[in-house]
């Protein structure tokens, strides 16, 4: 007999509430875009990006994967690419984003624009042929594209981004750090890799006018870029305050609800290239 008592076992079938609440959820989210993929219901949302030096036009647009769902609602990328992302449905979304990106390009030749991908696309027969057609299509679309890549899917596969990066900016292809200090770390492996962009995450922006702490780390993060010859795009900026004090602190470029939401209208039609202007 143990010198302390057992745990009690777990009564047959019902396993972890939580758990089982996650795999429903995942489920769900599967199958909500799956439905739209067959429906062709796939489209991309802009945001621009500004240059406080510049602050007129956006210096580039980020294309944000949407999902239309059964009533027609809008599901943004956070509703559902935790789910997808390790899947099938996961290569096919970044295929379609790659691929709308490319007609986004040939539809206004001052438009620049960011598209999300996820590392494990990298090598992805489709995602290829679609990179290879869309350049070959426009040869001016590779010096107008940039590839955002999350940290912490970066650190998935570091030496697949390292090979794209070397192989594709010959062609002009800017490359992206998104999300940077959401949750992990690649300050010991900047050095390894070439970006041209790094975005900080918005949780160092949100109220940093305000917030010491978020003033020191951001400052840091910048000057950090700086070093590895990166320039510095702000997310999630909401408020004059902030980006104020963003751009007193030589911030490259600003993205977020005071600048404008994402909206589904395309750049060329609300006159918002970015000809001209860049980070």
């Amino acid at each position: 007999m143990p010198p302390y008592p057992r745990p009690p076992r777990p009564l047959a079938g019902l396993g972890n509430p939580a758990t089982a609440e996650t795999a429903r959820r995942e489920a769900d989210a599967l199958g909500m875009v799956r439905r739209a993929i067959a429906r062709q219901d796939v489209l991309l949302a802009f945001q621009p990006v500004i240059s406080p030096h510049h602050p007129g036009a956006p210096a580039f647009q980020e294309g944000l994967i949407r999902i239309l769902d059964e009533t027609g609602r809008i599901i943004p990328a956070q509703h559902f690419i935790t789910a997808i992302e390790a899947t099938d449905l996961g290569r096919e979304i970044d295929c379609l984003a790659l691929e709308m990106g490319f007609y986004s390009l040939s539809r206004d030749p001052a438009l620049r624009l960011s598209i999300n991908m996820s590392a494990r696309s990298i090598e992805h027969p489709r995602w290829r042929r679609t990179l290879q057609q869309g350049l070959a299509a426009d040869l001016t679309a590779g010096e107008r594209l940039i590839l955002e890549i999350s940290e912490s899917s970066v650190l998935l596969m570091p030496g697949a981004v390292a090979t794209l990066m070397t192989d594709l900016q010959p062609a002009g292809i800017s490359f992206a750090l998104d999300d940077f200090g959401a949750g992990y770390t690649l300050l010991r492996h900047l050095r390894d890799f070439l970006f041209d962009i790094l975005k900080i995450d918005g949780q160092f922006i949100h109220g940093i006018a305000d917030n010491r702490d978020n003033q020191v780390l951001t400052g840091a993060l910048i000057d950090i870029a700086r070093h590895f010859e990166m320039l510095t795009v702000a997310e999630g900026v909401e408020c004059g305050a902030d980006a104020d004090h963003l751009a007193r602190i030589g911030i490259d470029g600003m993205q977020g609800h005071y600048y404008g939401a994402a909206t589904l209208t395309p750049p060329w039609e609300l006159g918002q290239s970015a000809a001209n202007v860049r980070v």
